[in-house]
């Protein structure tokens, strides 16, 4: 485009307008043509989908589970070429080292070593412990700041991953407890709280304190009860939340109670030692919470405590 011209030669306006879609550049006064089959030297900034005003540019969207973004080229594992027919002998060994050299030239440094290692145990964990991929990601980008500010050093990876892990699913609220963590990764609960509170302290990370309602959907689903007990369920918890008798208690222990009680009152009454099987808690812990809200809610069941 001629930037030269300021002003249209035939009735002398200033107002110039630009046609992008069709490369033209004309006078709104008399409408003339000025130029025509202009050429964009600049970036390819298409929008493919509908109409939108959007003019983010195209291309592949980078991967937080990888440590470089899944931006970089790989080999393909397949002995095949670009038709599909399977390549000879001696090229197959070839491609083999290429791919080996590959693998190793990505990762320059233990920096990168140990985000590739983070990264995989965050993801296969969260595989095991069916996460949504929001939260695997999220625990992605919180264990890459937190190498980053050096959070983790001197720690270990596994353990500062899944605490990371952690975080994300504190942040979500998506039901886990700190034990379901510890039992798919087989690191110690205790191990993965340290980590995790010392992380948060260092990256200034807020989770909101997780709250009964969050563990009464896994519950239920776990005992196999329908939606009218869940919905019985929450009911109880919001009337117990009420009246002051979750504070200061675990809330999964409280979930657990509420369950119990929502069942037995609507007709699929589960025992003390399936929900706590389900809910890892102790009968213990269910039986006193029981007891609490019965006596406060007025909630009268024909079942021993013990049932």
């Amino acid at each position: 485009m001629d930037t030269t011209v300021v002003k249209c030669q035939e009735c002398g306006c200033r107002d110039l307008a630009l046609d992008e879609s069709k490369g033209e550049r004309y006078c709104t006064g008399c409408g003339i043509m000025i130029e025509e089959r202009m050429v964009d030297p600049g970036p390819e900034w298409v929008n493919h989908v509908g109409q939108s005003t959007d003019r983010t540019r195209v291309g592949k969207p980078t991967n937080p589970l990888l440590f470089d973004g899944g931006l970089s080229t790989e080999l393909d594992w397949r002995n095949v070429d670009y038709s599909g027919v399977p390549i000879s002998g001696k090229s197959k060994s070839q491609f083999y080292r290429m791919r080996k050299w590959q693998k190793r030239s990505r990762h320059s440094g233990a920096k990168e070593r140990a985000l590739s290692e983070g990264f995989r145990n965050i993801e296969t964990v969260a595989s095991k412990m069916s996460l949504p991929k929001t939260t695997s990601e999220r625990a992605a980008n919180i264990y890459r700041k937190a190498q980053e500010e050096g959070a983790i050093r001197g720690r270990s990876i596994a353990t500062c991953s899944i605490a990371s892990l952690y975080i994300a699913n504190q942040l979500f609220q998506n039901g886990r407890t700190v034990e379901d963590f510890s039992k798919a990764s087989k690191i110690p609960n205790k191990e993965i709280g340290r980590v995790y509170r010392s992380i948060k302290r260092e990256l200034k990370i807020r989770t909101p304190p997780p709250t009964p309602l969050v563990y009464v959907d896994r519950f239920c689903s776990e005992l196999g009860l329908p939606t009218v007990v869940k919905t019985r369920t929450r009911e109880i918890v919001n009337d117990a939340d009420e009246k002051g008798l979750t504070d200061g208690k675990s809330p999964c222990g409280v979930a657990a109670a509420c369950v119990y009680i929502a069942a037995s009152l609507e007709g699929f009454h589960r025992t003390q030692r399936e929900i706590s099987e389900a809910s890892n808690t102790t009968e213990v812990t269910i039986r006193n919470r029981y007891k609490e809200i019965c006596s406060v809610l007025g909630v009268e069941l024909s079942l021993t405590p013990y049932n």
